[in-house]
């Protein structure tokens, strides 16, 4: 009933610029629509919403309460079109993402950040989960893009954009047994000791490089492999952002090999397939990302 998209941009003229003779310049329309048009309007809503005088249109009490809700209208009816124009210009509806939980995500939400305040209504939708499974979401199609580690082959079948080094460093609680008795001395020591494995519970394992001990259980969330390996029942090869906290709270210990460096340095790379051309919000979020 009553308001319109036209006559919510009528009525905030006349609010703004105080006269219907202004709103109408402003409108490129003559004066008697602007008065008529908002006369037919008080007369369905059955109050004025301006006190006429000579010169001026005066809000009434009726008329500015009305306000904050016709100026969120309008609003949004202006991110409607520019977003219905975009669409027509080749930008997606719906730009969902998968990432590797091991990766650090601050550099992928930060150019998120920057794409949504482009375009305020995408529809953007993140996807946690293990190498074999990211990569798995983007070969069915399900995600348009995948962020993850670079594997030790290229797949012809995706295109890739280097974007980060994500160093993964060895992590054992303080309280472990093997900590305590002092017998890790080398990385090489670590092969008696459970390892935690962030990896897909139903596809193999795609990179053995992070594999290093004759046993291990395998966990398809990050946070809980953390606390796995905080309770002592192993030890796990976590992203140093993520663990650099725990190491200062003194919740688990960066340990300290004494023939090579802490850290397993893995390229991260956004990936896509070639035979799906990427759509607009894909192709700026990927020119984000490589240049943060």
């Amino acid at each position: 009933m009553n308001f319109s998209s036209d006559n919510i941009q009528l009525f905030l003229a006349v609010l703004d610029r105080g006269s219907f003779s202004a709103a109408a310049r402003a409108l490129q329309r003559v004066p008697s629509a602007v008065s008529m048009a908002i006369g037919n309007l008080e007369a369905e809503l059955g109050y004025p919403l301006f006190e006429r005088g000579a010169r001026e249109a005066r809000p009434t009490a009726q008329a500015r309460a009305l306000e904050p809700h016709a100026r969120l209208i309008a609003e949004q009816l202006g991110l409607l079109q520019a977003h219905a124009l975009e669409l027509s210009q080749g930008l997606e509806s719906r730009l969902a993402i998968a990432v590797v939980p091991n990766i650090d995500q601050r550099r992928l939400l930060s150019a998120i950040a920057t794409l949504s305040e482009r375009y305020p209504l995408l529809d953007i939708e993140l996807l946690a989960a293990p190498q074999e499974e990211s990569l798995h979401l983007l070969d069915s199609g399900r995600v348009s893009l995948c962020m993850a580690f670079a594997g030790l082959q290229v797949d012809p079948r995706r295109s890739f954009q280097h974007v980060a080094v994500e160093p993964l460093v060895a992590s054992l609680a303080p309280h472990h047994p093997a900590l305590r008795s002092g017998r890790i001395h080398n990385l090489e020591d670590l092969f008696d000791v459970r390892q935690i494995l962030v990896c897909s519970r139903d596809l193999p394992l795609s990179d053995p490089r992070s594999l290093i001990s004759a046993t291990h259980w395998r966990c398809n969330s990050l946070d809980l492999a953390m606390q796995i390996v905080e309770a002592g029942l192993g030890w796990g090869d976590f992203p140093l952002a993520r663990a650099a906290p725990l190491f200062a709270a003194g919740r688990l210990v960066r340990l300290d090999f004494r023939n090579t460096q802490n850290a397993l340095e893995l390229p991260v790379r956004v990936f896509w397939l070639k035979q799906q051309p990427l759509g607009q919000a894909a192709r700026i979020l990927v020119e984000l990302l490589a240049t943060r």
